[in-house]
């Protein structure tokens, strides 16, 4: 099928869902690139999807899957393997007490359904508190508790569902005498307005340490501890989905270890699977054991699927055996050093945030006004795919446009370098083009 061809049958027969599809053929993918079919190599500074934590078609997994395929990739869901109680015994072991029980799921969304599920079961209570930017998935009580997108239009949602203000210290208006970002007074404010509406059936608070889909938004130091202190002032659970920050994305093996807090229910996907649909949800042995108990359903076709396993040991096996976790946070530490220098060039380069190798900048009409330049987002995304570096930017209500920059742990220094220089230039290009303005 030629290239006309090929466009034709997409607009033809896919749905779309969501967004505009880049306007390339792709043919194939190895370590940080992908190629469209042309031949034309192009850096993913996206990781996919957040997703391929180790780089696209990498060996080892690439071996895990043809081994798993070939021997054992599918079982009825009752049934259990080795791949399978191994990664649930690997995962605890490289967790804080008390997670010690292991889900193993398919994606992201259907996770964090699993821990929304577990936590009213558990609590006996039915309403769940997100951030106001969040994203936790698409099902039907992830996206209940997803509030940056995708609410209109569909009916009531699961009833229950209430939001705090995303703690953004770039543009939240709490703020003390001299200017700075005053997010304890916010985050008690958000929880008055939860205890005003709530009906006294509050279950649970799902957050991201680093809000990813929201734009980048790095929850301040304290902000988590403070968080589960108050959930346990109200009887609920605090579940953490780290579904792009966990694995050592953030130069921690999770995130939420910078802050000393453990979370009642932690859910792991994207990275957990370097690219391929692996999801699972940790909890307690308590909280296990009663929510058994109580008849505890989540009985799907790819429960403890052998082949989900055997991918996600190996992750963790690439990780521990070339010191990814380090090697995030030093290349963090370049990342972020480029990006602040971004920042001191630019004058629409409004803010650097992130941790590690997630992070992102928002671009605005200039500093002093932090106008948003909803526009600019969109012509610099086009000028880098001009020069083979792909990028994916964030646009939502009140808010510039975010580049959100998560390239594979095992990217080439001189790679991620080159991706920054080349981001760096077509924003110089776009700024300079007479008929652009950046509002």
């Amino acid at each position: 099928m030629d290239e006309q061809g090929f466009w034709r049958s997409a607009t033809n027969h896919l749905v779309r869902y969501g967004g505009a599809f880049t306007p390339r053929i792709i043919e194939r993918a190895a370590g940080s690139y992908v190629y469209d079919a042309e031949g034309r190599a192009i850096l993913d500074f996206t990781s996919g999807q957040m997703s391929a934590l180790l780089g696209h078609a990498h060996p080892d997994v690439v071996r895990a899957v043809a081994e798993a395929a070939g021997t054992l990739d599918h079982l009825y869901s009752g049934m259990l393997s080795r791949p399978v109680v191994e990664l649930a015994e690997r995962l605890a072991e490289s967790l804080p007490a008390p997670l010690s029980r292991m889900l193993l799921l398919s994606t992201g969304a259907e996770a964090n359904e699993a821990a929304i599920k577990m936590a009213k079961l558990y609590t006996g209570n039915y309403e769940i508190v997100a951030f106001d930017r969040s994203w936790h998935g698409m099902t039907s009580g992830a996206a209940a508790a997803t509030f940056s997108a995708g609410r209109r239009g569909y009916g009531p949602p699961a009833p229950g569902n209430f939001t705090l203000p995303t703690p953004n210290a770039y543009r939240s208006p709490f703020r003390h005498a001299d200017g700075s970002y005053d997010w304890e007074t916010e985050l008690d404010y958000g929880f008055g307005l939860i205890d005003a509406q709530s009906s006294g059936s509050l279950a649970a608070c799902v957050v991201e340490p680093i809000l990813s889909s929201g734009g980048i938004v790095e929850l301040p130091e304290g902000y988590l501890a403070r968080l589960r202190d108050l959930c346990a002032a109200r009887g609920m659970l605090l579940i953490v989905d780290e579904a792009q920050t966990g694995l050592g994305r953030t130069g921690t093996m999770y995130a939420f270890e910078r802050d000393g807090v453990v979370p009642d229910l932690l859910t792991l996907s994207k990275t957990l699977g370097a690219g391929l649909p692996v999801a699972a949800v940790l909890t307690s042995t308590e909280i296990e054991r009663v929510c058994h108990e109580r008849d505890f359903l989540f009985y799907t076709t790819h429960v403890s699927d052998p082949l989900a396993a055997s991918v996600a040991l190996t992750v963790l096996d690439v990780l521990a055996r070339d010191g990814l976790v380090h090697r995030a946070r030093v290349l963090g530490k370049e990342l972020r050093d480029r990006l602040l220098g971004l920042r001191d060039r630019f004058e629409v380069v409004g803010d650097v945030r992130g941790r590690g190798l997630l992070q992102g900048i928002e671009l605005v009409v200039d500093k002093a006004s932090r106008t948003p330049a909803d526009g600019l987002g969109r012509a610099v995304t086009a000028a880098c795919l001009d020069r083979g570096l792909h990028m994916n930017i964030v646009q939502l209500p009140g808010m510039g446009g975010i580049f959100r920059i998560a390239p594979p742990l095992t990217i080439e220094p001189a790679d991620l370098h080159d991706g920054v220089d080349r981001l760096e230039a077509a924003l110089s290009e776009v700024l300079s083009s007479a008929a652009f303005s950046p509002a």
